[in-house]
């Protein structure tokens, strides 16, 4: 039976792809995670929804900014903490075990994909959930941070506001009176988030780890992104300059649709529901 949403020619193009490729390499951006609570940063077109986020100079080069960006996160991260795996994921993880994609490179920091089953999974931007001293490279839990946080700032633990993406709010006030820890084993290091902020630069280890992921797969599988940052991008590139076909699950414009082999608009639980039921042969 045909999934609802899936028109007869995407589902010919989904059939298609798996029928010649065994084994995709899969990129996932924001997008996939937009069913499970988690607002994204882009829209249809590609340009931003709301003020761009936080840049890492900015967040190491001044204490209001800290302050700004805990305090918000102290409320916004909520929904991040929260946010449970959706079918698209699940799909992915299904898709794995079946052996039909041999890994997922993702921009998102939710740690979704590994709640879902995923087993092969490189953070690209890093993970939400943990943060890190930059001045001694200590590590502690976030929620753990956030508690300290909720007990020095009382007052801000019961403020409510719109959740924003990556465990931001949208919330404007008088951040001054908040405080923020310093890391206790240096005495003096500033905690930052374990991702990649923009403006910095993603971890060459993860990056080559993700080439050769890419190197090993018979194509490479767009999911959710519309890879207008170029951590996400370059890697349709080196696809596309090594002659591997490249497959896009996308609401929207993305920078490399011009690479696109095929391109299927539809909700991402829908066409992965299509993808992984023709790799079954219940399709």
């Amino acid at each position: 039976m045909q999934p609802a949403g899936i028109s007869e020619r995407d589902r010919e193009g989904l059939s298609a792809l798996m029928g010649r490729y065994s084994r995709l390499a899969v990129l996932t951006g924001a997008g996939i995670s937009t069913a499970s609570g988690i607002p994204d940063y882009r829209d249809r077109h590609g340009d931003w929804k709301r003020s761009p986020p936080m840049q890492h100079q900015q967040f190491m080069g001044s204490h209001a900014a800290r302050q700004r960006y805990w305090a918000r996160a102290l409320v916004g991260f909520r929904a991040l903490g929260e946010a449970r795996p959706n079918p698209a994921h699940r799909a992915l993880a299904e898709l794995e075990a079946l052996g039909r994609v041999s890994g997922v490179v993702t921009q998102n920091v939710d740690g979704l994909h590994q709640r879902a089953g995923s087993r092969r999974v490189i953070d690209l931007h890093g993970r939400a959930d943990r943060v890190r001293c930059m001045a001694c490279g200590a590590h502690r839990m976030r929620h753990d941070l956030h508690a300290e946080l909720a007990r020095l700032n009382p007052h801000w633990a019961s403020v409510a506001a719109r959740t924003a993406p990556d465990g931001d709010a949208d919330l404007e006030a008088d951040f001054s009176d908040f405080r923020v820890p310093d890391c206790g084993r240096c005495g003096g290091g500033v905690w930052k988030p374990d991702v990649v902020f923009f403006g910095d630069s993603v971890p060459r280890e993860s990056v080559a780890r993700a080439f050769a992921l890419l190197e090993e797969s018979d194509a490479l599988l767009v999911v959710g992104s519309s890879l207008m940052v170029y951590s996400g991008y370059r890697f349709a590139r080196a696809a596309a300059r090594d002659g591997k076909p490249i497959a896009c699950l996308n609401l929207g414009r993305t920078r490399a649709d011009d690479l696109f082999a095929l391109k299927v608009e539809a909700p991402l639980e829908v066409s992965l529901a299509a993808l992984r039921a023709l790799c079954e042969g219940g399709a």
